[in-house]
């Protein structure tokens, strides 16, 4: 009989050692590796899950590098800020000191300190974060604002600030530096006063008159351009007998000239000497009126046009003014504050009476016209007056500088010209207040019309011959939505940041025209004009009332930085999650591997073990 030989490696027993051997080097690669498998099939049936898993890892990886750089950015926003901030306080603070001493350069202290500030600004606005200039709205690539000595010197071709100032400052006074107004000579009785121009921007505007005065008719501010009239042909005043003209200047405050009738000899200022006749007494009157008017112009008006040009530099917002327009009068006359915004025929009512549900939109806020019992600032009755409307629109527009009329012309007024609209469902009314269309505030920076400048009517747009102050792109939308970062599937938050936003371009415009500013110090009335400038500096970098503050911005961003906070904690807690899902499904336990090749090893032994006992198996042996 023949024994054929045993064939191992067909055998159970070599294929059971070739099964654990393959096992071995399986569990061996896991150890080295630590996940299943080198494919995809070798990780098990939950595979899909973890892929799944492993893209939302690296989407989460991706917000997570966004919001680094997010984060950068605003923390180089918010130090600027806080710089601005401080440089806030420091001019407000060398405006309100007191004295206003002016040095041997023609300029205070706080004028001088305001000046630096501005280049200090200059280069806060300018500052880059990577190749990004962060105050620049959507147009990262290039500087935010012009240079400090750009914007108060101009340069070869266009005008800067100071000549701004300059020749507002010549339109203002006007020709016989009385501020556009005309007083009648010495000798005529009665005095008169009056605007040189209905509805000019320039100048004072005649806004009321009281007196005491005996003997004396006074009327007025009436008539296109208004005016005034006193009369002492009746008889001579008593001592301390007094008359008071108020008068509306073109930053939107008030100033007043009181004067006293008088029998001392000579008359001390802000009096005028009762004579020996009425018409002796009217001469001086006009005298003490001119020289009043010849001081209040060269000191408060001085400052105001100053701000004013400030204004027209930097925000033209201050300055919407419609055509002059009459009522319905039998013998039609400027409309006025008074003026009814519907009436019959005959009445002091606009040209054509606006109705009951008709609407004012004011920067996307509605104005209803109602037939009685208004409520709040969305609602107006048909029957009030034009002064009535201006306030309710100040309210809705939230401007810090009222809106008025004067000379039959209607002069709005905001704090934000890239916003600002005014529209109507009743354009025929709407005309009759002396606009049409859509209103909006003109385009930035304006310049005196005409020549000589002293009697100029009106401003231009001078962009073509101007610094253009800010370079930065202030396209549609709020100055934060010119940059939008996506930080989670379904989240975005806007960062982005202008050097034109109310509050920032407010401090620059203070800060260049105090700067700005030069006066004679040898000058009679430099104290005055100076202080005046001072006081209208440092209120208007006192915030108002619904007026946005540097403050406001810096919550803006924090707010952010708290929604990319509350994200990064959601998307931690996401990554764990999908982490976990991962290392269950493709990695391995250490230990329990190590187990397994120990158990594997030990089977192998014993595999081999049986293996060589069947090898040394004879006939013999096994008979």
């Amino acid at each position: 009989m023949t024994i054929s030989s045993v064939n191992y490696g067909s055998s159970l027993l070599g294929l059971s050692v070739r099964n654990i051997t393959s096992q071995l080097a399986d569990l061996s690669t896991q150890l080295s590796s630590g996940v299943k498998a080198n494919n995809y099939a070798g990780m098990g049936p939950d595979e899909g899950f973890a892929i799944a898993a492993r893209a939302q890892l690296s989407t989460i990886s991706a917000f997570t590098t966004t919001m680094t750089h997010v984060n950068t950015v605003i923390g180089a926003v918010n130090t600027s800020l806080q710089s601005l901030s401080k440089i806030h306080d420091q001019v407000q603070s060398g405006a309100s000191a007191t004295p206003q001493n002016l040095t041997s350069t023609g300029q205070t202290t706080g004028q001088l300190t305001a000046l630096s500030n501005l280049s200090a600004i200059t280069g806060i606005l300018n500052t880059q974060v990577g190749d990004r200039y962060i105050f620049s709205g959507s147009a990262t690539d290039r500087p935010a604002i012009a240079s400090a000595d750009d914007i108060l010197n101009g340069t070869t071709t266009q005008a800067g600030l100071k000549q701004v100032i300059a020749e507002r400052q010549q339109a203002d006074l006007g020709l016989n530096g009385l501020g556009r107004l005309n007083l009648s000579a010495s000798a005529t009785v009665p005095i008169t006063l009056a605007e040189d121009v209905a509805g000019s921007p320039f100048g004072f505007k005649l806004s009321g008159v009281t007196s005491s005065l005996t003997n004396a008719t006074v009327t007025g501010p009436s008539g296109s351009p208004a005016g005034i009239s006193v009369d002492l042909t009746a008889g001579n005043p008593n001592a301390g007998d007094q008359i008071s003209f108020t008068f509306k200047l073109p930053d939107g405050t008030s100033e007043s000239i009181k004067l006293t009738a008088s029998t001392t000899t000579p008359a001390p200022t802000s009096t005028f000497a009762i004579g020996a006749t009425p018409a002796a007494t009217s001469a001086n009157l006009n005298a003490a009126l001119n020289t009043a008017l010849s001081t209040l112009a060269n000191t408060s008006l001085t400052a105001a046009s100053a701000v004013v040009a400030g204004d027209n530099f930097f925000n033209t917002a201050s300055s919407v003014s419609g055509t002059v327009v009459n009522n319905k009068l039998a013998t039609p006359a400027p409309i006025t504050g008074a003026t009814l915004l519907s009436g019959g025929a005959g009445s002091d009512s606009i040209a054509t009476s606006f109705a009951t549900g008709d609407t004012i939109t004011v920067n996307g806020q509605t104005l209803t016209f109602v037939a009685s019992g208004a409520n709040g600032n969305t609602q107006i009755n048909v029957g009030d007056s034009v002064q009535t409307l201006l306030s309710k629109i100040d309210a809705l527009s939230g401007t810090s500088k009222a809106s008025t009329v004067s000379g039959g012309a209607i002069t709005l007024r905001t704090d934000d010209a890239a916003s600002f609209s005014v529209t109507s469902s009743n354009a025929g009314a709407l005309s009759a207040l002396g606009f049409s269309g859509t209103v909006t505030a003109p385009t930035p920076p304006l310049r005196v019309s005409g020549t000589p400048l002293g009697s100029a009517t009106s401003l231009v747009n001078g962009s073509a011959n101007t610094v253009d102050w800010y370079t930065g792109n202030s396209g549609p939308g709020s100055a934060r939505s010119s940059a939008t970062i996506r930080i989670d599937t379904a989240q975005s938050i806007q960062f982005g940041a202008q050097g034109n936003e109310a509050a920032i371009r407010n401090l620059v415009q203070q800060t260049a025209v105090y700067a700005a500013v030069n006066t004679p110090p040898a000058g009679a009335n430099a104290p005055q004009q100076i202080g005046a400038l001072s006081q209208r500096i440092a209120a208007n970098l006192t915030p108002q009332l619904g007026q946005q503050s540097i403050s406001d911005i810096q919550t803006d961003f924090a707010n952010a930085q708290t929604t990319m906070k509350d994200a990064t904690a959601r998307q931690t807690q996401a990554k764990a999650a999908m982490q976990s899902m991962v290392d269950q499904t493709e990695g391995i336990s250490q230990q329990d591997v190590a187990s397994q090749i120990l158990q594997l090893q030990t089977n192998l032994q014993a595999s081999y073990q049986t293996t060589a006992m069947l090898a040394q198996l004879t006939l013999v042996k096994y008979l």
